[in-house]
């Protein structure tokens, strides 16, 4: 007997960033025309529309930190700046369509499973509603910015802001500034403001490891190069994952060759900060790769101008006009600027996701977010991540990583289509044992040693990181196996948006 036609699943994805623009681009590639985005800005871009503080730029070499399917061969430098990578975003989405898909302004609040007819019910910021069968997370780990506990944070009378949310408005010239943070972003826009100010104190908690960036400008020969000669593009594409693969084996299997690489960095800092006393601040007590390490080759320059100071003390408190470190030392300020990371653990915070049997995924992910292969999570069914637990790099690109997820989830919603299944669920004993074994792999690796970094929660349990190879995770992630999954056949008709209020 001939199956019955079923109607392809309904899609809603949140996020329109790397994430949710390549999923609607493959899904719809693969003939599913039923996609929602929701996207709680006006824009889409995710953390590349976000962060546009000045000197805003990727640590992944441009020719890695794009779509496999979608080569760009007229990247203006080897890292590419913000503006250039969210221009990218943007001709992704005009080339496949996806705009018409994306709800903008349109944050979603709540999502609820519905076990017997197979929808999960997303309730947007507004009050309204959505249905459809498959949701994908698709916001990313760096997507809400973190604000210090500093006590009178707000009573400060000046200019304040955090680096995700620049006030472009605010003229720095001739200011007093104090920068809060020594992470990805300061170390990019502490140089390029630096001169514009007439002191620029910054905060430091612990000193970063910090490499040379070994970037240049792509001069237009060599664009057209890769433009014309067949295969030369795709060829830059692999050099860079063979140059860039290896350094894994530092952070998941030999930690102790990074002895080799502190010795390196020792070296470089002492050519780059003559004075002793500076120096000792900017060496790091923590092993280079336990936190993330960070590329620039003007951040030790910075440091050495006269009007920048360097401050280690702990901050006590913020009054309306000053910070005041623990020794009494009150830094006037005309304004602060927070370069003090996201909230990398709270993966959908702070929508309320609710699974089978009433569910709620911030009681079940209490002890740390969990998920099989970082995608699927025990108990609610037709949900997926990208860019979920467990799956950040601190080797690659993490666009690797997003591809090979976004191939599996599509195998997944073929499968919901071509079985004629209401719902697939990954089996508890599945995700369990994958986790137990993600969590005895970290135990050796270099992120499990005795420092503080936004790979781990509170707990300690480092909930970000995959600890092995992109080549093992595509291998694990290459196609979906249906014995890891519980399954539902028959129990509803699949969502027409045609007929969705």
């Amino acid at each position: 007997m001939a199956r019955t036609q079923q109607k392809a699943p309904s899609v809603a994805i949140v996020g329109a960033g790397f994430g949710g623009i390549g999923m609607a681009i493959k899904l719809k590639e693969a003939g599913f025309s039923d996609i929602t985005l929701f996207e709680k800005a006006d824009d889409l871009g995710g953390t590349w529309r976000e962060n546009t503080y000045p000197g805003a730029a990727c640590d992944v070499p441009s020719h890695l930190y794009s779509f496999s399917f979608e080569l760009k061969p007229d990247w203006g430098r080897r890292y590419a700046g913000q503006s250039e990578i969210l221009g990218y975003l943007r001709h992704c989405t005009d080339k496949y369509d996806v705009k018409r898909h994306i709800r903008f302004g349109t944050e979603v609040a709540a999502a609820k499973f519905s076990e017997d007819a197979g929808t999960w019910a997303l309730t947007l910021k507004d009050g309204s509603t959505h249905t459809a069968n498959v949701l994908i997370s698709a916001c990313g780990q760096l997507s809400r910015p973190a604000y210090p506990r500093i006590p009178g944070l707000a009573s400060f009378g000046g200019e304040l802001f955090h680096s995700a949310t620049w006030n472009h408005e605010y003229d720095l010239t001739g200011k007093r500034v104090a920068v809060i943070g020594t992470g990805a972003s300061a170390i990019q826009f502490v140089p390029a403001i630096a001169a514009q100010t007439e002191r620029l104190t910054v905060f430091q908690r612990s000193a970063p490891h910090v490499i040379p960036k070994t970037d240049f400008a792509y001069p237009p020969i060599l664009q057209t190069a890769f433009r014309r000669v067949p295969g030369a593009l795709r060829a830059s594409r692999w050099a860079t994952y063979g140059e860039l693969e290896p350094r894994a084996l530092m952070f998941t299997k030999f930690p102790q060759v990074s002895a080799v690489y502190e010795r390196k960095f020792l070296r470089n800092l002492r050519r780059e900060i003559p004075d002793e006393a500076l120096r000792e601040k900017l060496i790091p007590s923590d092993p280079i790769g336990c936190k993330r390490v960070l590329l620039s080759n003007d951040w030790y320059a910075v440091l050495r101008r006269p009007n920048v100071h360097v401050e280690t003390a702990p901050i006590s408190e913020i009054t309306s006009s000053a910070v005041i470190t623990a020794e009494g030392v009150a830094h006037d300020a005309d304004a602060i600027i927070l370069g003090t990371g996201f909230k990398a653990n709270d993966f959908l915070a702070p929508m309320r996701i609710t699974g089978r049997n009433g569910a709620e995924l911030n009681t079940v992910w209490r002890d740390g977010a969990e998920a099989y292969l970082g995608i699927t999570v025990a108990g609610f069914p037709n949900m997926f991540l990208l860019y979920g637990p467990n799956t950040n790099l601190g080797h690659n690109s993490i666009i690797l990583m997003l591809e090979a997820q976004i191939q599996y989830i599509l195998d997944a919603v073929r499968h919901l289509r071509d079985e004629q299944l209401t719902w697939l669920d990954v089996r508890p004993e599945i995700q369990n044992a994958f986790n137990k074994t993600v969590q005895e792999r970290m135990a050796s690796t270099i992120w499990d040693r005795e420092c503080t970094s936004w790979y781990k929660n509170a707990a300690g349990k480092n909930t970000n990181n995959w600890p092995g190879f992109t080549f093992a995770y595509y291998a694990a992630t290459r196609k979906l196996n249906p014995a890891d999954y519980r399954f539902a056949r028959n129990r509803a008709p699949k969502i027409d948006s045609s007929t969705r209020q």
